[in-house]
């Protein structure tokens, strides 16, 4: 496990444990960087490293801490993947909660996560040698198996979940979706946060509004596709970034969505909310009012500001 400066001191060796198809799964407590000095959740410390080859994967609570970190494990060690895996779960806010938790037994989680096979191994009866120099002959074909073996992690993710939720009764998905069917406006955030913006979306819904919220637990390999087809009826979005991308467009969260939408084709007002830097927190208002001007730009098919930092003294 790691956070923060630690995640940040070990930026060279994500590289290398991808690169050398280590099956590895790290918590990530989620916290900011310095300078300044700061101790408290946002996602910096995970977006500084969000290409480097790592499947990562994104926490509400507690509950889901446990559930992913045991999934994790049936999904790197696939013989097919061979892939990091990062479980990022808010610093503080789910890292330091007390909530109640449903943990399986140790023979049902053993069931779920039979003996590792391991191909490749240090044996002296069969020499290998592990991390050689890669000229330009070969590097480019090493990067583009690391892309083959995400793709294949997409689809393994998928039939992983499966079995969890066969085993624990919890089913877990690319998305947990919230009322997004009929949505006009969809917010979409990842973290603590997706609790606040449902209960704010219920709200709505209660007075007439159409709104509705998606949370990604899966952020790489990001589900275009699938991200699609449950937006499928909106008419405008709302993504919550709890980092910021310093000179870039938007925020990570909010390009990936932007991406998706542009690659095919699918034009939508989408405002971005950058927020909680350093532990602030958003308050339903804050969200009450990011969700309004969603709402206004699906009527209008505008956005007056497609920016907003969310609760910052201006």
């Amino acid at each position: 496990a790691t956070s923060s400066q630690g995640l940040a001191l070990m930026h060279e060796m994500l590289y290398i444990a991808s690169g050398l198809r280590c099956p590895i799964v790290m918590a990530v407590v989620n916290r900011a960087l310095s300078a300044p000095i700061n101790i408290h959740c946002d996602h910096s410390d995970m977006m500084g490293s969000r290409d480097c080859g790592w499947i990562q994967i994104f926490c509400e609570n507690v509950q889901e801490a446990y559930d992913w970190t045991i999934q994790a494990f049936k999904l790197s060690e696939d013989l097919d993947v061979l892939l990091p895996v990062a479980v990022n779960l808010d610093g503080f806010t789910i890292s330091h909660a007390m909530e109640d938790v449903r943990v399986l037994g140790d023979g049902e989680v053993e069931g779920f996560l039979p003996t590792r096979k391991i191909k490749y191994k240090m044996d002296p009866d069969n020499p290998m040698t592990f991390g050689a120099l890669v000229p330009p002959d070969y590097y480019f074909e090493v990067k583009r198996q690391q892309e083959e073996a995400m793709r294949v992690a997409r689809e393994k993710y998928r039939s992983a979940v499966k079995e969890y939720a066969s085993l624990s009764g919890r089913p877990y998905d690319y998305f947990h979706k919230f009322m997004v069917e009929d949505a006009d406006v969809a917010l979409i955030c990842m973290g603590s946060t997706a609790g606040i913006a449902r209960v704010v979306a219920r709200k709505l819904r209660g007075e007439g509004e159409k709104v509705g919220v998606l949370k990604p637990w899966l952020f790489r390999p990001f589900p275009a596709k699938e991200l699609l087809e449950a937006l499928e009826n909106v008419k405008a979005l709302v993504v919550l970034d709890r980092a910021c991308s310093f000179g870039a467009p938007c925020a990570p969260l909010c390009g990936d969505v932007i991406a998706s939408l542009f690659k095919e084709e699918r034009l939508l007002p989408v405002l971005n909310g950058i927020y909680g830097l350093g532990g602030r927190e958003i308050t339903p208002g804050e969200v009450e009012e990011l969700f309004n001007l969603g709402l206004k730009a699906a009527r209008t098919g505008k956005l007056e500001e497609k920016i907003k930092f969310v609760g910052v003294r201006e």
